[in-house]
């Protein structure tokens, strides 16, 4: 019987735990390297890997019966939506249980990932290169700022401060400011909402609406309403439209623009506090940015604003700089083509571990594409041939343009219920194709021993 395959764990935020647990129990042999002194990636408020992007306020936005792993529940005494602290003591508690933290080595980057026949050579920041055969990419997608694209004109000669959402982790440094938050997503509403609390004054700048879901709805929190891989997305999102349509009415009694979409075409914006802050005039809504004069910000409805400080809330690049330039650069689509989100179809022993912006919470999604990973390591799931892979990729990406608002954001987005049981039969049918393959060769070793 041959030796299980080394495996190298990039990360050990939600997603590389998981990994790392799923590993350990089935007796893959792997080494785990963290860039910072312990665990929890983006959920560490002032983490000293230097890439991560908590902020003092970070509350998550999934209710924590939906986000805990399946065999670990998360403490019935925390509130519906934890803090980033309550969230990473969670993560810490996780490692402890499953004896993952003597597994991980900390302070320890991966500089490079070279494939080579039958494996790959990893360079770390030691500068030790170690040889693996297989790869778990599990370091994240929210660290590479997305900068406006081009640039608002003006913004290289203002005397305005400008800062990404990527930088900002306290209200401290939005005390006593004049504030243009720029964008409509969860980081936007978040620092809208505490800049409205500590500054001077504040604007929401959106260049498109968005549907904005309150966190609780009838008294539950919203996403365990309906929420279940047994309720497929055709039934459960023309419902929640309907519901949400009850609870909070149009964007537009809020000043907000109308979305031009519908309600789960667009990854969602899940605040209670900023209709409320809007209501009151704490906040107030802009169009999109025109310009930046040196010390106003001007908007595209001609309106104009004396500011201290712009921030932009516009995403994150989805980049792997371990990777050799062009080897898996997604480009300027921002995308990445795995087969069901994990497998890399041209590079054998190469996963993916959480790299999907899920309508709903990554660690279950991470924790199920893990044993979907050790099962194809073990021998017990088998991919289709490359054409059958490269078809499922094609259909993904139809069925992505087809439902969701043409954005760089929503390259690699899927509904979480429904992704949940796609993974789920597609480890049977992988099981199932791995079959014939164990037949036959159980028949050949019976031949050669004959």
């Amino acid at each position: 019987m041959s030796a299980p395959p080394r495996v190298c764990v990039i990360g050990a935020g939600s997603s590389g735990i998981a990994t790392a647990k799923v590993l350990l129990e089935r007796g893959i042999p792997f080494d785990c390297f963290e860039l910072s002194d312990r665990i929890g990636g983006n959920w560490v408020w002032g983490n000293r890997n230097g890439v991560s992007a908590a902020y003092r306020s970070l509350h998550i936005n999934t209710s924590r019966e939906r986000m805990a792993f399946s065999d670990f529940p998360m403490p019935a005494e925390l509130p519906d939506f934890p803090r980033h602290d309550q969230v990473a003591a969670y993560f810490d508690a996780y490692a402890d249980h499953f004896g993952l933290r003597d597994r991980i080595t900390f302070r320890t980057g991966v500089q490079h990932v070279a494939p080579r026949p039958g494996g790959f050579d990893v360079t770390l920041s030691t500068g030790e290169t170690r040889g693996y055969e297989a790869v778990c990419v599990a370091n994240g997608h929210h660290w590479d700022p997305r900068w406006p694209e081009p640039a608002f004109p003006g913004a290289d000669s203002t005397a305005i401060e400008q800062i990404h959402s990527h930088s900002y982790t306290e209200e401290a440094q939005l005390a006593g400011k004049r504030v243009v938050v720029v964008g409509m997503g969860n980081s936007a509403v978040d620092i809208a909402v505490d800049a409205s609390y500590h500054g001077a004054a504040t604007y929401l700048s959106a260049r498109r609406g968005a549907h904005v879901i309150p966190k609780y709805v009838f008294g539950r929190p919203y996403d365990q309403i309906a929420g279940s891989e047994r309720i497929p997305g055709w039934i459960r999102w023309p419902l929640a439209r309907l519901l949400l349509k009850s609870t909070t009415g149009r964007m537009t009694r809020y000043g907000l623009p109308a979305p031009d979409h519908k309600f789960a075409q667009a990854h969602p914006t899940m605040s209670s506090r900023v209709l409320d802050r809007l209501a009151h005039g704490a906040i107030t809504p802009k169009p999109n940015i025109s310009r930046l004069d040196r010390s106003s910000v001007v908007f595209t409805d001609g309106s104009r604003v004396e500011a201290d400080l712009v921030v932009y809330c516009t995403g994150y690049r989805i980049s792997f700089p371990f990777f050799d330039a062009g080897f898996l650069d997604p480009g300027e689509d921002n995308e990445v083509r795995l087969y069901q989100r994990v497998f890399h179809p041209r590079v054998p022993g190469l996963y993916f571990i959480g790299l999907v912006q899920p309508l709903g919470a990554i660690m279950p999604i991470a924790e199920r594409q893990s044993e979907l990973v050790a099962d194809h390591l073990q021998g017990r799931y088998a991919l289709p041939d490359r054409l059958g892979m490269l078809a499922e990729i094609a259909k993904h990406r139809q069925a992505v343009a087809k439902r969701y608002v043409a954005s760089k954001r929503h390259t690699i987005q899927v509904d979480f219920d429904d992704y949940m049981r796609e993974l789920r039969r597609e480890r049977i049918r992988g099981a199932q194709r791995s079959a014939p393959a164990a037949r036959t060769s159980r028949r050949v070793a019976g031949r050669a021993y004959a």
